[in-house]
This record gives C-alpha cells, sequence and structure tokens, in this order.
C-alpha cells in the first residue's frame, strides 16, 4: 500500500526499518549543541561546488548555533528566539534545512512535533522545502522514513508523527498551530507581520519551543526584520538583558567602504569558502559601474539596511533636508499643492511646497475615524499615535469624508496663497462635486497624471530639490515613512515614475509632495473657469 496523500512516495515493503545500531547523535551523554553538529555533519551537501560531500560546519557556524541549544541545569533549553541574519550565499538555506531535519527527525525530534519554514510567497517557501527533499532523498534511512508530500510540501516523520510544512504569506493558515520549531525564512520580504504573530502564539503550547528568523536586512527601519536585528544588537549589548534571545548578525556597518575586500570578508564569514570571492568581486563591479546596482549589492552582499530595489531617495539625503518648519510662520506665503486622493477606507494627502522658504514642506494627511484600529493593525503603522501628535486627521466615519476634507483645504487656501493644487485624477469627481455643493473656491486645480510624462518631471525635480537642500521637512513621521517606502519604475528611455505597486507599504505623502514640487518647477498655470450657478470655481487645466 502506498504511503497517503496525492504526491507521496511508495510506502517500502515491511513499513519503517529497524535500525540496529543507534545514531551517534542520539547519546544523551553529549551536550545537545555536540548532539546537533553530530547530525548536520552526518548529511550531504546536495547542490553547489560541495554537492556530494558531507556537510562540514565551519567554526563561525559553531559559534553561531551553539548557545541556541545550551541547556539550563535543570536540562531545559534556554533560546526561544534565535536571529541569524548574513549576506546572500553564506549557506542559509541548507542550514534551514538542516534545523527543520533535527526537529522532523533528528536530536530535537519530538513526539508529533510541528515544524513550519515560513516565507513570503510560495516560490521563496520552496526553497527550504527542496533543499530539505534534496537532503532526504540521498539518505537512505531519511528516505525509508519520511514521507513527503510535494504537492502540499509537507514531510512526516513515520515514527514520531512530527511533520513538517512550508507555509507562504497567507497567515490565516497559521491560526491554531502549536509549533515546535518556526524557521521564517527571509524575513525581510514578509508584508506585515501577521504571519509572524500568529505563527508565535501557537508556540505556548508546547514546552520547548524555537522560532529562527534567518535572513538578509530590510532596507527601512520600519520592518520585522529591522525589529529583530535592532533589538540584537540591545541584547548584545546588555542594554536589555534577554537570556531566551539570540541574535548574530554579520553586516558591514553604515559608514564601511563597501568597496573594500576587507569589508567583503568581515560580513561574509563564507567568502573564499563556499561563497565565490570572484562572483562577488564581479558583481561589486557592476555596481560600480552601474549606479542602479549600488543599493543591491550593499543590502544582499554586504546586508547593509540598504534598498535592494531602485529605491528614490537615500534616507542619508532625506535626513539632510530635515530642518524645522513653522507652518504659522509662513502664513501668507506663496506655495504649490499636491493633492493623492485615497479610496474611501485609506489614507488621503495634500503636501504644501514653499519654493521661497527654503523649500518648506507641509504636509496634512486623512484618515477614517472608524477604520484606524483595523487600518493599523493590517498595515502596522501606529496611526493612533499620529493622530494624538497632529500629524493626522481623523474624518468622521467608516469612509473618508470628503466634505471634511474639502472645508479643510478651503482653510489652507485662506491660510496660504496657494498658487495651484496638482491631483491625482483618482476620485476627483467626487470632491469636485463636494466643492461646488458646498460654494468652496479654490486656486487651480489642475490635473497631474501619474504616467511617465508628468510624475518623471515631478520625481526629477523632488530628487533636485533634496539633492540641492532645497526641502526642508520637518522630519515629519508620516513623510518620512512614506520617503523610505518609495520604489521608482523606469522606462526604456530611463524616465522615473513614483511606483505604489512595486513600493513597500505607503508612499501617499511623497507622491502628493512630487506633485507639488512638479508643479512649482513648471512656473506655470493654466486655469480653466467652470461657471456653477452658485459660486465661480477654478478647477484649473
Amino acid at each position: 500500500m502506498g504511503k497517503r496523500g496525492i504526491g507521496a512516495r511508495p510506502k517500502p515493503a515491511g513499513g519503517v526499518k529497524a535500525r540496529r545500531k543507534p545514531f551517534p547523535w542520539a547519546n544523551t551523554k553529549l551536550p545537545m549543541s555536540e548532539r546537533f553538529f553530530l547530525f548536520a555533519e552526518s548529511l550531504p551537501v546536495s547542490s553547489g561546488k560541495l554537492s556530494g560531500q558531507k556537510f562540514r560546519l565551519r567554526d563561525w557556524q559553531r559559534e553561531m548555533l551553539r548557545p541556541v541549544f545550551d541547556r539550563q541545569a535543570d536540562g531545559k533549553r534556554v533560546i526561544r528566539t534565535a536571529l541569524f541574519s548574513f549576506p546572500r550565499k553564506n549557506g542559509k538555506t541548507q542550514l534551514a534545512a538542516v534545523l527543520a531535519l533535527a526537529f522532523l527527525c533528528g536530536p530535537l525530534v519530538e513526539e508529533r512535533g510541528q515544524i513550519y519554514s515560513a516565507a513570503s510567497d510560495r516560490n521563496q517557501a520552496s526553497l527550504v522545502f527542496r533543499e530539505l527533499c534534496a537532503i532526504i532523498d540521498r539518505v537512505p534511512w531519511m528516505a525509508d522514513r519520511l514521507n513527503i508530500r510535494k504537492q502540499i510540501k509537507t514531510v512526516e516523520d513515520e515514527v514520531t508523527g512530527s511533520f513538517y510544512e512550508a507555509l507562504s504569506s497567507d497567515a490565516r493558515k497559521a491560526h491554531g498551530l502549536s509549533p515546535s520549531c518556526i524557521i521564517a525564512d527571509e524575513v525581510a520580504q514578509w508584508r506585515g507581520r501577521e504571519l509572524w504573530d500568529n505563527l508565535v502564539s501557537g508556540m505556548d503550547a508546547r514546552e520547548e519551543p524555537l522560532v529562527v528568523a534567518i535572513g538578509t536586512q530590510a532596507e527601512d527601519d520600519q520592518n520585522l526584520m529591522s525589529e529583530l536585528v535592532d533589538y540584537a544588537e540591545k541584547v548584545n549589548s546588555g542594554e536589555v538583558n534577554d537570556p531566551t534571545f539570540h541574535g548574530v548578525v554579520y553586516a558591514a556597518p553604515t559608514d564601511a567602504d563597501p568597496w573594500n575586500h576587507e569589508t567583503w570578508y568581515a560580513c561574509n564569514p563564507a567568502l573564499g569558502d563556499f561563497k565565490d570571492f570572484q562572483g562577488m568581486k564581479a558583481q561589486a563591479d557592476q555596481a560600480q559601474r552601474i549606479p542602479a546596482r549600488v543599493g543591491p549589492f550593499k543590502n544582499l552582499q554586504l546586508n547593509m539596511r540598504i534598498s535592494a530595489e531602485a529605491r528614490f531617495l537615500s534616507p542619508g539625503d532625506w535626513m539632510e533636508c530635515g530642518d524645522t518648519v513653522d507652518a504659522v510662520a509662513l502664513y501668507g506665503r506663496p506655495c504649490f499643492a499636491g493633492l493623492d486622493l485615497s479610496s474611501t477606507t485609506d489614507l488621503t494627502a495634500l503636501v504644501l511646497y514653499f519654493p521661497e522658504d527654503g523649500g518648506a514642506v507641509i504636509p496634512f494627511f486623512w484618515l477614517p475615524k472608524n477604520n484606524i484600529r483595523m487600518l493599523e493593525d493590517a498595515q502596522r503603522v501606529p496611526y493612533r499615535s499620529w493622530e494624538s501628535r497632529g500629524l493626522i486627521e481623523l474624518t468622521p466615519g467608516r469612509a473618508v469624508d470628503y466634505h471634511f476634507i474639502a472645508r479643510k483645504m478651503a482653510q489652507v487656501a485662506s491660510d496660504y496663497d496657494l498658487k495651484g493644487i496638482a491631483y491625482d485624477r483618482w476620485r476627483i469627481k467626487a470632491l469636485e462635486r463636494i466643492l461646488s455643493e458646498e460654494g468652496i473656491r479654490l486656486p487651480p486645480l489642475i490635473e497631474w497624471g501619474q504616467g511617465f510624462k508628468d510624475m518623471a518631471p515631478a520625481v526629477d525635480a523632488l530628487e533636485a530639490a533634496v539633492l540641492d537642500g532645497k526641502l526642508r521637512h520637518g522630519m515629519d513621521p508620516v513623510l518620512t515613512m512614506h520617503c523610505s517606502n518609495c520604489v521608482v519604475e523606469l522606462d526604456a528611455a530611463g524616465n522615473r515614475k513614483l511606483s505604489k505597486k512595486r513600493s513597500r507599504e505607503k508612499i501617499d505623502g511623497i507622491v502628493a509632495l512630487s506633485m507639488a514640487i512638479g508643479l512649482a518647477s513648471r512656473n506655470e498655470i493654466k486655469p480653466r473657469f467652470v461657471f456653477d450657478p452658485n459660486a465661480l470655481m477654478v478647477l484649473g487645466g
């Protein structure tokens, strides 16, 4: 009879064979770390230039892993959360697979244990699963004992009833689980932390659970991976006393020379061993010739907290423009505005730019009051804290109240010498109707396309303002977060536009700011007048 489920391999005749000689790692007199090392080094390398050889733990790997398996006097493991962060090609996937197997059928196995590797998407989730299967196929006693079901990415231990499963970003699947071990793969790529929270919250049912976060750094401070890396630094420095947390981070310092070979070796413990030096050098040479590849090189090869995508503005350049802004002192001063209207349940942004006042920036943000908790939980953004500090305003109800926004825009136009408002045409008709109904007169409203034609010069103008020091944004937290999320798209001619689709989380404030600066750089406004029986409205064109 075959093993259970579609995709399972045939079951050997006679069932799982009893082993006459105990495994070396079954010796309970040895420290658990040594038992794990014996288990790991009994397994084969399944790919790369060392394929076919036995897995050999390097000294840096032993040093990194040993504290995870240390026991207290009562015999119980201390560490509950481990963080391993290093650049690409330092053996992350193989290590993750070995850890999973150790909990599934090795020295860390427990009866009916649950082992999960979790990743941001199906493709990433498949990496550890495929590595694990490749090892099993090369180890006869594992192939005999473990039931692989490839279609649903699970492996079951026939002896103990423990099983492994590869999970992707669907956090709903994590409800109701009781993990023994979680391997959180490339956490920097996860969207939000719901999957993490759901998995970790289920570990309380286990006596000695372990979660291992592994991968390269994120590019922004709000990311879950950044939170873990920062926490590791505090624990390692003694600022925080948490004996249950163990973190090891191999990363180049922010002020390190990215082209210096000593920098490479310092943050790549496998460089010159199973990570190829010439391959890394080739990527460095390309990055020095192609500016768009500098960010990916620093993030992926040096594990620096820098965008691996074509980020729009660097954090350093943005911070250089963080001088304070006095909104009251700017009353009556000429300015231009950008308006990015949201869907009815999301963030709306209006940003003012004062070109004659050192590029001062005043942003306004609105969210629906009744949705604030849901949005905060879904997006993992401190909206309620920002509201209490006056950084965003809440409109009544469950949807953004355009009447509220229209009246606020009228007040803004009264306080400042507003020359024009560039807008994304999304939902503008609804706002125009409300302006007409309430008899609100505004400066010219000017349609601003979101394609390369209009956004490319706006993006160039914003970048120039930042690099030339002609911007003062006061380090507004909402606007700064949106800046850190921004990714640009390039067309064949090299023109750029801000990409909401590719950017991480919200960028509405920067979209509005770029339109405001783009409008200011045009130095020409051609209003169109629309007659209304109740009011004369200048809508722009």
